[in-house]
Order: C-alpha cells, then structure tokens, then sequence
C-alpha cells in the first residue's frame, strides 16, 4: 500500500490550498484516513481525521478553517484547507490505518507567507 500526498505549496496568509491523498495498492476501504502535520522543531501532530463511517475529528487550532473529506471508491482524502495562517506551515502527512496497521505518506510541504 501506498499513500501519495499532492498540493502543497506556497500561499498567502489568508489563502486556501487543497490536499489529496490517494492510495494505491489496497483492496480495501481504510478504516480511517487523516492528515499530521509537522512543523520545524515540533512534533508531528493530528490535523484531521476521518472514519469510513464520515465520522471526522479536528485540531482545534483548524476547527472551522479546514475541511477533511473522503471517497471511499478512489481510496482518496481530500484537506481543503482555507484562510490559513503562517502557523499552518508544516510538512503534512497523509496518515490511514486499517487493522492496527499505519499507512503513511511521503509528506507535501505547505508554506503561508505573510
């Protein structure tokens, strides 16, 4: 199984950017996908999850600004990601799991300027 990440970039404090995750190699649906992000010099952290039942969970530092969404039949997460901060500058992780196991992706940088 693997997970690519796409659509990281370099935006404006204030923009919006969408990230896709599409998985490959599963013959099944992921019981949860999400996105971690990691800043230079913290640690990686939980932005979003979503269950295969639509069940989603948020970092505070995003509720209301980013959005999680899934398609289960491409085994794809999408993070619409919008008025972003420069706090929101990381490296950001596809993340599934199914069966105990952790899937994760190479990891797209997002960089907000001001």
């Amino acid at each position: 199984v693997q997970l690519q990440a796409s659509g990281g970039g370099l935006v404006l404090a204030g923009g919006f950017l969408t990230l896709s995750c599409a998985a490959s190699g599963a013959k099944f649906s992921f019981k949860g996908m999400g996105w971690y992000r990691q800043a230079p010099g913290k640690q990686r952290e939980l932005v979003a999850r979503i269950a295969s039942g639509e069940t989603t969970v948020y970092a505070d530092s995003v509720k209301d600004r980013f959005t999680i969404s899934r398609d289960n039949a491409k085994n794809t997460v999408y993070l619409q990601m919008n008025s972003l901060k420069l706090e929101d500058t990381a490296v950001y992780y596809c993340h599934a799991d199914q069966w105990s196991i952790n899937f994760w992706g190479q990891g797209t940088l997002v960089t907000v300027s001001s």
